[in-house]
């Protein structure tokens, strides 16, 4: 059979594999991402999560019904590989939150960031913000990364509004994705690329300066906003 000659291909790219995520702290003006140590973050993470039970509602795992089971279930948590799971922590040392790299694909140099749970004291924060722009530029400037992903649960509306302000674009919406907890999940799918990345990390660096925050700690000009332009 002979092939034609002018079916189409896509561009060619380096096909070097990118680096697995590895123990780092990724340090930012508000706080930092550092790799989890249940040992060194579980006592503060419980102390900001307990009583807290919505903030695991779209989770396949958790809530926990004590300190021994959260503490159980965040060393299991820390020898994985994947997900990898670190800790973001405020000025103070204190952990409030955890966040992960995932369904890591080093040959295709596709990751994804996800498993996201924020304390209350560290939702719609300046920190949480940091912390994704802290990890997105890990990814893409120091792993090597092309595509970089963001899933959530189809009827989690604050996630989806999350990725859109982070500048990731939506792509679909996975019918009976996943089953979690019993229940049927379809699944919205989000990404960067590489591509995307310079106007992104561009738009996450003019919300972060001390010149978009007023005396009060008030943003001036919305990461959406940014993200908008041109």
């Amino acid at each position: 059979m002979t092939i034609p000659l002018d079916l189409p291909v896509g561009p060619p790219v380096d096909a070097k594999p990118a680096t697995r995520p590895y123990a780092i702290s990724l340090c930012g003006r508000f706080g930092s991402v550092e790799r989890l140590v249940a040992a060194r973050h579980g006592d503060a993470l419980w102390a900001e999560l307990k009583g807290h039970d919505w903030v695991w509602t779209y989770m396949a795992y958790g809530p926990f019904a004590d300190k021994p089971a959260f503490a159980a279930w965040l060393a299991e948590r820390e020898k994985l590989a994947d997900p990898y799971s670190y800790a973001v922590v405020d000025k103070a040392g204190r952990a409030l939150g955890l966040m992960t790299l995932m369904s890591i694909r080093p040959d295709m140099r596709v990751i994804e960031v996800g498993n996201i749970v924020l304390s209350p004291a560290l939702q719609r924060s300046a920190l949480a913000t940091e912390a994704q722009f802290l990890l997105a530029r890990y990814c893409f400037e120091m792993l090597g990364y092309r595509r970089y992903e963001w899933k959530c649960n189809a009827l989690n509306a604050p996630s989806r509004r999350a990725a859109q302000r982070f500048g990731f674009a939506f792509e679909g919406i996975f019918r009976n994705h996943m089953i979690v907890k019993g229940r049927s999940r379809d699944s919205a799918w989000f990404a960067m690329t590489d591509a995307d990345w310079p106007a992104r990390k561009t738009a996450f660096e003019r919300w972060l300066a001390p010149a978009n925050f007023d005396a009060d700690g008030r943003q001036k000009v919305k990461l959406g906003e940014l993200n908008a332009r041109p």
